[in-house]
């Protein structure tokens, strides 16, 4: 739970007719750069009302929280202690929404994106040809250690193979823009990255993701986030083979059912073979193995069934989520 530890007073609780921006921004021990990143933060954007900074002190040991005050963020939070970036994600989201925020920015606070293209960002969603906007980097060409970058671009080419997205599109980034109706439908259960789960949630749930090229700096210090590649990488890889087995579990078990059936018809085929040209006898090992993964693959064929009814009552359940979350907002100043 965010507890607040700074407003600034020149913050109004007026609505202004344009779409009012909040620009969200994650923040663990990033006493030396997060005034940059706010600063650089452009508060007039053509289209725009207002642009506002809201961050989110993960627990910070360092000065993390006077810094951003003192570089003008309008609003900083914090957490008791460290729970990592899904936790600080669905707490910003949370919290831009109760303060009238038409469409959320989140950003990194380590200086890795260029704040300056926010405008940019913003366009297909003020123009209304999107709900979501990836910022994204052109990996291949930052100077990344081996192992972050390749495997960025293999977590990238997965999710995007999954979900149906385009080529190129960079699943990974932390730079992005969402709708008012985009942060109210999506909800993140992951405990470890927020990036890859919620754009697997959008496509299923129907909303637009536009693709926003933007050129990355390169940062120099080691990532908060990946402080051991092998292990985030299982846990990145568990993340994305979780969403997408939640949000289309008939996928997931059909496809599971169809290569249990066809491996367990090919051992009936040959004991089929085998007793017209041999006889009978002696083949039984083939019969009992064709016949215990037909049953198994006919098994988690009814499981697909029963993980698609599951998953209907998931998506009332959103809907009835998103329902509230809108009446408790709309209410909102």
């Amino acid at each position: 739970m965010a507890i607040e530890v700074h407003e600034r007073a020149s913050v109004t609780s007026a609505k202004p007719t344009l779409p009012k921006v909040i620009v969200t921004i994650p923040a663990y021990n990033e006493a030396e750069t997060i005034a940059d990143v706010i600063r650089e933060v452009p508060r007039h954007i053509d289209g725009v009302g207002a642009v506002e900074v809201l961050v989110l002190d993960d627990g910070s040991s360092d000065a993390t929280v006077t810094i951003a005050v003192g570089a003008g963020a309008d609003y900083v939070l914090s957490h008791g202690q460290n729970k990592g970036l899904a936790a600080s994600f669905r707490d910003l989201l949370r919290e831009a929404l109760h303060r009238g925020a038409d469409i959320i920015v989140n950003t990194d606070a380590d200086n890795h994106y260029d704040q300056s293209r926010i405008g940019d960002l913003l366009r297909p969603i003020l123009e209304n040809r999107a709900d979501i906007a990836i910022g994204s980097r052109d990996v291949t060409d930052l100077p990344m250690r081996f192992a972050n970058k390749w495997g960025n671009l293999a977590g990238s080419y997965l999710v995007r193979t999954l979900a149906g997205l385009p080529a190129g599109m960079d699943v990974s980034t932390g730079f992005r823009a969402y709708s008012r109706d985009a942060a109210l439908t999506l909800n993140v259960i992951s405990n470890h990255t927020y990036t890859h789960e919620t754009l697997i949630a959008a496509v299923e749930a129907g909303l637009t993701i536009v693709d926003v090229p933007i050129p990355a700096r390169h940062v120099e210090r080691p990532s908060r986030l990946i402080r051991s590649i092998p292990s985030h990488v299982m846990r990145a890889l568990r993340v994305i083979l979780r969403s997408y087995t939640i949000y289309w579990p008939m996928r997931v078990f059909m496809g599971l059912a169809a290569i249990l059936m066809i491996a367990g018809t090919v051992p009936m085929l040959r004991y089929l073979y085998l007793v017209v040209t041999q006889g009978p006898a002696g083949h039984l090992q083939s019969l009992i193995a064709g016949a215990v993964l037909l049953l198994v693959g006919f098994q988690v064929f009814v499981l697909s069934l029963l993980a698609s009814a599951i998953a209907w009552n998931r998506k009332m359940l959103e809907e009835v989520l998103y329902r509230q979350r809108r009446r408790d907002y709309e209410t909102h100043p």
